[in-house]
C-alpha cells in the first residue's frame, strides 16, 4: 500500500461563545486536518494542534508520496530528525506535524486490518473514557454563554448536572481579585455537593504568594487538581509544602517532574507527542515514574477520536480527560460534536480512529478561518487594541 497524497487542510473549530483564561480571551482553535491518500482506495486521517502544522506536512508529504504506508518508522526516519523529548534542541512544531501523519498513519492500519486503532496499540481496556466538563467566564453570543458572575458559573455548572449527568468539573480560575477566585471555588463547591470532582486552571497566572494565599481554601473546598498554579514549577514546588492539591502542567519534561516532584500529573496531546507511539511510550514512562496523565482540550472530533484510542489502550490514563466538547457547535466529523453523558464518551470501535470525516463540514471549517483570521487569545476585553497582561499579585 503506497501513498499518493498527503493532503493538509487548516482550519477553525469555533467555539459557542468566547471564553476568559488568564492571559485574554478565547474565541476558537485552529487545526490541521491532515488526510493520507493510498493507493488502494484507503484513507487515513489525522489531526495537527495547529493550523501551522499545513505548510510543514506540505514539505513532508514531498518525501512521503510514494513510500509504502506501513512503513511507520521508516517514514518517520525521513522527515523528523532525532528529538530529544525535553530539550532545546527538540523542534516541537516539526513533530507535532508529524504527529498528525502518524495519527493517519495508525488510521489507516486499523482500516486495512479492520480493527480500531486501540486494538492495535496493545488492546482495549476499557470502552467508557471519563471526561470533565469545562466552566469559566464567557462573553455572550447568539444566545449562548454569558456567564459573567460567580452565580452565573455556578448556575452554569448546576446546568451541565442536570443535563447531562456531569459530576466532573474544570474550569478557568484566574481572576486578578484573588478572592474573587476563592468566593468561585467555594460557591461551586456549595453547590455541586462534596462529591462532584472539581478541577481548577490558572494557566501561571499567579505569584507564589498569591498560590498560597489561594491554596488553603482550594484545598479545604477538596479541589482535586490545580492546573499550572504559578508562573513555574520552581514556584509550583515551593507551593507543594503549603498544600496538598495535586498539579498538572503541560510542560512534558518529566525528568524534571520527577526531579522537582512536582506536578503530580502532565497534560498534552497525541499529535504533540509525535503521534501514538510515541505518547504511548511517555505515558508507560510516567507510569513507571508515579506521575499521572490525561488529555487537554481544544480540538475537534478528530483529536477527541485519537485521545478515546489511546486512552482505551493505556490502563495509566484514568483520571478524566479535559473536554471543552459542550462548547463546541461544529465539528469536521460526521459523528461529532462529541458530547459527554455521566461524565464519559464510549470508545468508536468502527476500524481506526472510528470516526469519518466530513468534506463538507471540512471545507466550511477551512473557509471559517480564512474569513475570521487567527484567534487572538491575549487580547484584553476590557482594553480594546491591548494585550492582556495578568498582574501576578
Amino acid at each position: 500500500m503506497k501513498i499518493t497524497a498527503i493532503r493538509a487542510t487548516p482550519v477553525l473549530i469555533p467555539l459557542e461563545a468566547p471564553y476568559h483564561w488568564s492571559y485574554g480571551v478565547l474565541d476558537g482553535f485552529t487545526k490541521c486536518v491532515v488526510e493520507v491518500v493510498t493507493d488502494q482506495g484507503l484513507t487515513g486521517i489525522g489531526e495537527a494542534p495547529s493550523h501551522t502544522s499545513a505548510a510543514i506536512i506540505a514539505r513532508m508529504a514531498e518525501v512521503l508520496v510514494g513510500q509504502g504506508a506501513l512503513d511507520m518508522a521508516g517514514l518517520e526516519r525521513r522527515v523528523l530528525p532525532s528529538m530529544p523529548g525535553a530539550h532545546s534542541l527538540t523542534d516541537y512544531a516539526t513533530r507535532a506535524a508529524w504527529g498528525a501523519v502518524e495519527i493517519a498513519l495508525w488510521d489507516l492500519r486499523g482500516k486495512l486490518w479492520d480493527q480500531p486503532v486501540a486494538n492495535l496499540l496493545g488492546g482495549i481496556h476499557r470502552i467508557r473514557i471519563p471526561f470533565t466538563d469545562y466552566f469559566g467566564y464567557r462573553q455572550a453570543q447568539d444566545g449562548k454563554g454569558g456567564e459573567a458572575t460567580v452565580a452565573q458559573v455556578v448556575d452554569y455548572c448546576l446546568s451541565l448536572r442536570q443535563d447531562y449527568g456531569t459530576t466532573c468539573f474544570e474550569g478557568k480560575v484566574s481572576d486578578p481579585d484573588l478572592n474573587t477566585n476563592i468566593r468561585l471555588v467555594m460557591a461551586l463547591r456549595d453547590a455541586l455537593g462534596p462529591d462532584a470532582m472539581l478541577r481548577i486552571d490558572s494557566n501561571q497566572a499567579f505569584s507564589l504568594p498569591s498560590a498560597i494565599h489561594l491554596s488553603r481554601p482550594f484545598e479545604e473546598a477538596g479541589v482535586r487538581n490545580w492546573e499550572d498554579p504559578t508562573a513555574d514549577w520552581t514556584g509550583m514546588r515551593k507551593l507543594r509544602e503549603r498544600t496538598t492539591i495535586p498539579f498538572s502542567g503541560h510542560n512534558t519534561d518529566l525528568a524534571k517532574a520527577v526531579a522537582y516532584g512536582v506536578p503530580d500529573a502532565i497534560v498534552s496531546d497525541v499529535a504533540g507527542f509525535g503521534g501514538f507511539s510515541s505518547m504511548m511510550r511517555f505515558v508507560s514512562a510516567a507510569q513507571g515514574a508515579g506521575v499521572d496523565f490525561w488529555c487537554y482540550s481544544g480540538g475537534s472530533g478528530l483529536e477527541t477520536a485519537a485521545y478515546l484510542q489511546a486512552c482505551a489502550a493505556h490502563p495509566h490514563i484514568h483520571e478524566p480527560n479535559q473536554s471543552l466538547l459542550r462548547w463546541q457547535p461544529f465539528d469536521v466529523i460526521v459523528e461529532g460534536p462529541f458530547s459527554p453523558r455521566d461524565n464519559h464518551l464510549d470508545l468508536p470501535t468502527a476500524p481506526g480512529l472510528g470516526v469519518t470525516l466530513d468534506p463538507g463540514r471540512l471545507a466550511f471549517a477551512a473557509r471559517l478561518l480564512a474569513e475570521r483570521g487567527l484567534p487572538n487569545k491575549y487580547l484584553d476585553p476590557g482594553a480594546p487594541g491591548r494585550m492582556r497582561r495578568m498582574p501576578l499579585a
